[in-house]
């Protein structure tokens, strides 16, 4: 096997985009030989939806389209990034502030450090940003 897997998909902005990125990211996951039935699989279904989400509703319509990025590393890490070119950071809200909404990065934060993984945030040189998670990877790769 390859010391790396990669792959990408660019949707445009749209609600319908979520379900569909992670859709796209599930048929990735169980070609790498993740299986579905899995709480680390249902946990990087949520990080997607909420990634996702955010570049759809947070960027206001400043960006047409996002990507999703998933690589995995010699079989150890795993990295999904999601990249939009809004330049804003993406920021977690105060507990005491009582809306409806706003609440994934807390919810990704959580998943990602159960999973044993981080949460990062990169500019890109376009000015936009990706917002990374890197998670431990210990299902074998298909090859």
């Amino acid at each position: 096997m390859a010391d790396q897997q990669e792959a990408n998909v660019t949707l445009p902005s749209e609600p319908v985009s979520v379900s569909a990125a992670r859709r796209y990211v599930a048929r990735v996951l169980t070609e790498w030989g993740l299986a579905a039935e899995t709480d680390f699989a249902d946990s990087i279904q949520l990080i997607v939806s909420e990634l996702a989400t955010n570049a759809v509703q947070h960027t206001f319509g400043q960006s047409p389209t996002f990507t999703v990025d998933l690589r995995l590393e010699r079989e150890e890490q795993l990295h999904l990034g999601v990249t939009d070119s809004h330049p804003r950071r993406p920021r977690r809200l105060p507990a005491a502030v009582q809306q409806d909404n706003g609440r994934g990065m807390v919810i990704i934060r959580c998943l990602a450090k159960e999973c044993g993984g981080r949460l990062t945030v990169t500019p890109t040189a376009e000015g936009g940003k990706t917002v990374w998670i890197a998670l431990p990877w210990s299902i074998p790769a298909q090859s």
